[in-house]
């Protein structure tokens, strides 16, 4: 009779373990929601690079713009990412801030500072295709040093 309730109490046990973890995930699993949050953002398109005539203008997030520094402007990325420019051309690429819009019209992907341009070689061309890609973890300050 012993024998039988003990059998019986590790039945029940064995049973509750096994309901238990089917029922609570894995902790070093992550879910979709988790990934979907994690999904580089890369575009393709056109970089065209400001005109002088916008030094000392303010940008759409209240920064003056600098053809000295390395800002851009975009219609499709929320203001202060980061991102890194390619230049498909020649695999010249920059990193970037977006802090300013470009007219609504307008259909090219990024308009970048003078000084990213000249990096990137195409300041003679005026325009190049590029590879745009948002930047997850990048701190300047830290990048910089």
């Amino acid at each position: 009779m012993l024998m039988k309730k003990f059998s019986l109490l590790i039945l029940l046990a064995a049973s509750f373990c096994v309901v238990t973890a089917q029922r609570t995930k894995h902790p070093a699993k992550k879910s979709s929601a988790d990934t979907a949050l994690f999904k580089p953002i890369i575009k393709f398109g056109t970089a065209s690079y400001y005109a002088k005539k916008f030094d000392g203008r303010q940008t759409a997030s209240g920064e003056i713009f600098s053809s000295s520094k390395y800002t851009a402007a975009c219609n499709v990325l929320p203001l202060n990412t980061w991102v890194r420019v390619t230049n498909i051309r020649n695999q010249k690429s920059v990193i970037v801030k977006i802090n300013d819009r470009m007219h609504p019209k307008n259909k090219r992907l990024i308009d970048i500072a003078r000084v990213a341009a000249k990096d990137l070689g195409f300041t003679g061309r005026g325009l190049t295709r590029v590879k745009v890609e948002a930047l997850r973890d990048y701190h300047p300050d830290i990048a910089n040093r």
